[in-house]
């Protein structure tokens, strides 16, 4: 007994640190996630979300073949899934959704199957798949507040036509902007969260912390702007709920996130006549306060 005081007092520092760098990235992370989490809200591109999510895996493989960065393995793969879906709805061959189902599925199966023959090298696939956010390093802190600066900026300076191309591409047009660009804009800035949000949620719930704060935030939101740091506050949230969980009960941590999320998402649905009104009310001011920013 004596023995076991003295192993967790001499560890408590060690543990301490793990769960710093865990807090810090993690809460740079949901600052990042919120406001893009929104426009998938917005434009219903959840299973788009998905689809990149889950090529992040093929990501992997491919970097560890050729021996390279994971996060630049998962952007290059995240980047030219968005191009091939892009070449594939241009030829009408398939539904949309059909196409996402099949990116999907077949760049996480690839994924598997390459993982697997990679007999010289040890992997931990359910670090990938589900994170592990107490092993992430300084280095991988710099690349989500680097990576995450980089989306909040160019959020930042697109904003209006992001939301014009989100309530109507016509209104878009009509304003001098171009949604097509602002499209393959938006995929990028997505591949590099994906990239970035690999070791802390992992491949599997990546989307989760993408929709979950924003879906929360959207009860409660006036205008674009609110929901998007809303979003924002309410991942941050999550994120603190979540790892404080996960030391306690000693539940994994990436999943212990969106469980934290997920119960923020359940509490706004309490009062539901009240949260009803206020979401129809919300709803309603968004649309009349991103036409008024695209205005401007």
């Amino acid at each position: 007994m004596p023995m076991t005081v003295i192993i967790t007092k001499e560890a408590r520092p060690m543990l301490d640190d793990f769960f710093s760098r865990a807090l810090i990235a993690g809460i740079g992370l949901a600052l990042t996630t919120g406001p893009l989490g929104c426009f998938i809200v917005w434009r219903r591109m959840a299973y788009f979300g998905d689809t990149m999510a889950h090529s992040a895996l093929l990501g992997v493989a491919l970097a560890l073949i050729f021996d390279i960065n994971l996060m630049v393995g998962v952007f290059a793969v995240a980047v030219a899934i968005s191009a091939i879906l892009l070449l594939l709805q241009r030829r009408h061959t398939l539904s949309a959704d059909s196409l996402l189902g099949i990116l999907s599925h077949a760049t996480l199966a690839l994924g598997l199957v390459l993982v697997a023959f990679m007999t010289w090298v040890r992997v931990d696939l359910l670090s990938f798949l589900f994170g592990d956010i107490l092993a992430v390093s300084r280095v991988d802190i710099a690349f989500v507040y680097g990576g995450g600066a980089l989306v909040l900026a160019i959020l930042a300076w697109l904003w209006r036509p992001f939301l014009a191309a989100t309530v109507s591409e016509d209104i878009a047009r009509a304003e001098g902007m171009n949604p097509a660009l602002s499209r393959i804009v938006f995929m990028l800035l997505l591949a590099i969260v994906i990239a970035i949000a690999m070791k802390i949620v992992g491949i599997l719930l990546i989307t989760s912390l993408l929709i979950i704060p924003a879906a929360t935030a959207r009860r409660f939101a006036a205008t674009p702007e609110q929901m998007a740091i809303l979003a924002s506050l309410i991942g941050v949230f999550g994120v603190i709920g979540g790892l404080y969980g996960s030391i306690h009960f000693d539940s994994p941590s990436g999943p212990s996130i969106v469980v934290a999320a997920l119960a923020i998402f359940i509490l706004s649905l309490l009062p539901l006549h009240r949260g009803n009104r206020e979401r129809l009310s919300t709803e309603q001011d968004m649309q009349a306060s991103s036409k008024r920013s695209i205005g401007k």
